[in-house]
């Protein structure tokens, strides 16, 4: 898949889901609805993924 056809399909989803969803839920609820379309969309994804971060010399 090219990346003009993944920003596609995360578009596509980003749109399906506000048009049936409105405004107005907790980000959380977005989340996973979106999480859900994207995947239904054949996308492989992750959602909060940790990363590390180095901070005055802890992580």
């Amino acid at each position: 898949m090219t990346e003009n056809e993944i920003s596609f399909y995360i578009r596509k989803s980003i749109f399906s889901v506000y048009n049936e969803l409105g405004p107005g839920l907790f980000e959380k609820v977005y989340e996973k609805v979106l999480a859900h379309e994207l995947q239904n969309n054949g996308l492989n994804i992750q959602t909060q993924v940790d990363i590390p971060i180095k901070f005055k010399g802890k992580v």
